[in-house]
């Protein structure tokens, strides 16, 4: 039998084990109706809905519920080994399963070791080995004295550098100059490897007021959008003078979108991404005390909001991550309420995609928008191709996804470690009720069966 969603055939010639129904699902760019074969934990063929696969176990989706293809999350800090208080591997990756994420990029720091040469990677491969519930692939860090590292970090799987161009937050992770910046990324120019930025500009900031108090206001003017805007300016120059590829992490300031449009336009390697904290919560509508809402660079203004959704649809920022950040709840200082004394940073793994699709719909962006930014995007930017979307050879990677539901957020009930959550008490919705890894369904209480990646890995 042959068949596609168009009828005209897409098929691998191999024998189905189960096949996925579902009147809704995200597939080339459109919603469609379609019988999804699955064997060997890859996607096999895609045909009409009502297509006849003898031999296969059928799973049929119900009318309020739509496929997507498992996320990938590409910024996300676990910090095991060392702070595995704060995170760790089988929280991380729970709290992944549970929010449709079925692949995650491990972050190099807050970990101790930092992931800054191939010892530190082992290290921290071993310790992920038999926790993972989702698949993890691993970035390397470019830190000061580590050039000789990146070349070897690059051969040994990791997915590109992380540097900061200010204090990190960690002493064991320290930032590079502009004169850094440029050697690593002359360095890795040389084995078309990926250096992702943290863009603040170390100078701004510190001329800046310095936070304290509760007041949200306070915090914000300590990290004003001019800091965000100089350090991009640098890593656009140290890109074209270089040749390399960079990429720019976590936008806040949406008035930095013009500097990178036109980089990319010149045809410099420039990517660059955002969070849904960024594009679904508002500094207007944070109280006094409530450090949840802390990170770096600070959630901005509605408006500033409303111009960061200009910029995914026009396609200069072309992907959507969590920055899952979390910490213990002391750090974050409840007891005080002090902006300048809390750690910065949002959990947020398990809800970027019911957060992103509320605001995304009332915007009147579809659930392909969604999967473009969460999914094929992030896919796409580390090289995963065969992630991030539902074709034939494509990872068998899925999620079942009720649009139309609500729920309030409790963090009692949310996977990652502590119960901390900038969206506590938010009415989201979308709710992801199944989520699939490799072709059988994720149960979050039995053994993990997720891999760990290396780049290039097909």
């Amino acid at each position: 039998m042959t068949g596609s969603v168009d009828g005209s055939g897409k098929r691998s010639g191999v024998t189905a084990e189960v096949v996925l129904r579902a009147r809704r699902a995200v597939v080339d760019g459109a919603e469609v109706a379609v019988a999804v074969s699955v064997a060997g934990g890859r996607i096999v063929a895609i045909d009409p809905y009502d297509a006849e696969v003898p031999g296969a176990r059928m799973v049929e989706l119900a009318d309020d519920e739509v496929l997507l293809p498992g996320l990938v999350d590409a910024h996300v800090h676990v910090n095991e080994p060392g702070r595995t208080d704060w995170e760790g591997f089988a929280s991380a990756t729970r709290a992944a399963a549970a929010g449709g994420v079925t692949t995650i990029i491990d972050m190099p720091l807050n970990s101790i070791p930092p992931t800054v040469n191939v010892a530190a990677l082992e290290e921290k491969r071993a310790v992920a080995r038999d926790q993972a519930y989702v698949d993890v692939g691993f970035w390397g860090g470019a830190v000061p004295g580590n050039l000789p590292d990146l070349r070897p970090l690059h051969e040994a799987g990791v997915f590109g550098f992380k540097c900061f161009l200010l204090h990190s937050g960690v002493d064991e992770f320290p930032h590079l100059s502009a004169a850094e910046l440029r050697e690593a990324l002359a360095e890795t120019a040389t084995f078309d490897g990926l250096v992702i930025v943290h863009a603040e500009d170390e100078q701004t900031i510190e001329s800046a007021p310095q936070p304290h108090g509760q007041g949200y206001a306070g915090f914000l003017g300590s990290r004003p959008k001019e800091a965000e805007e100089r350090a991009i300016a640098e890593v656009i120059d140290a890109t074209r003078e270089t040749g390399g590829r960079a990429h720019i992490l976590h936008l806040s300031d949406a008035d930095a979108i013009p500097l990178i449009a036109k980089a990319q336009a010149e045809g410099l390697r420039l990517s660059v991404e955002t969070c849904p904290h960024y594009l679904t919560l508002d500094a207007e509508e944070i109280p006094d005390g409530a450090t949840q809402f802390k990170c770096c660079p600070p959630i901005r203004e509605h408006d500033n909001q409303d111009r960061l959704w200009a910029g995914l649809e026009d396609g200069v920022i072309r992907t959507v991550v969590s920055d899952h950040s979390p910490c213990t709840e002391d750090l974050k200082r409840f007891d005080s309420g002090d902006f300048g004394e809390a750690w910065g940073g949002i959990a947020g793994l398990q809800l970027g995609l019911p957060a992103v699709w509320t605001e995304a719909r009332e915007r009147g962006h579809s659930l392909v928008d969604v999967v473009r930014w969460m999914g094929e995007g992030p896919a796409d930017q580390v090289g995963l191709t065969d992630r991030g979307r539902i074709a034939v050879g494509a990872t068998a990677d899925l999620v079942v996804f009720a649009p139309d539901e609500s729920f309030t957020v409790d963090v009692a009930s949310l996977r990652h470690k502590n119960p901390v959550s900038a969206y506590a008490g938010r009415t989201l919705t979308g709710a992801v009720r199944q989520t699939w890894l490799h072709g059988t369904p994720v149960d979050i209480e039995a053994d993990p069966r997720g891999r760990l990646l290396t780049r290039g890995q097909q």
